[in-house]
């Protein structure tokens, strides 16, 4: 059995932070939207326990200044997603996110291989992919699962 205390490197993330203009209006976003739960808080910093790790939601001028840069302005090349376990998921899901302050980038629509797929960004402009994909598996804990 793999156990990541055995590996030198494991392949592990153990949270995921992004940096925000407005926390309350962060929080909005992903407590209606999404409907998650906090699990600490303060004036700068909101943690969402996720499955296997941990989302922080920073003010950004205080994660630039704990990372010792002086400016986090603009969008890398990435997205977050968030699978879902059927397709009317995903359209519930991105039309909460959109009345909670997210901005629809891509209505949902089917992708090459199938499933269904849509965009919304956050308020901070961070990109979410909400996802439907029939050959992927979500267990019992939350956990994805690559292939049936």
């Amino acid at each position: 059995m793999w156990h990541f205390r055995s590996m030198p490197n494991p392949q592990l993330i153990s949270a995921i932070t992004l940096g925000m203009e407005d926390l309350a209006r962060s929080r909005a976003f992903y407590v209606e939207g999404f409907g998650w739960t906090p699990v600490f808080e303060n004036e700068e910093i909101v943690f969402y326990q996720m499955n296997g790790l941990m989302l922080g939601t920073w003010l950004k001028t205080s994660l630039a200044n704990d990372a010792k840069r002086g400016d986090l302005s603009g969008l890398s090349a990435f997205t977050l997603a968030h699978n879902v376990a059927d397709e009317n998921s995903v359209q519930q899901t991105v039309e909460r996110l959109v009345h909670a302050g997210g901005k629809l980038l891509r209505a949902p629509d089917v992708p090459p291989p199938g499933g269904l797929r849509g965009y919304v960004a956050d308020p901070d402009d961070h990109i979410w992919e909400i996802a439907f994909n029939p050959a992927w598996t979500i267990d019992e804990s939350g956990w994805v699962h690559f292939g049936v």
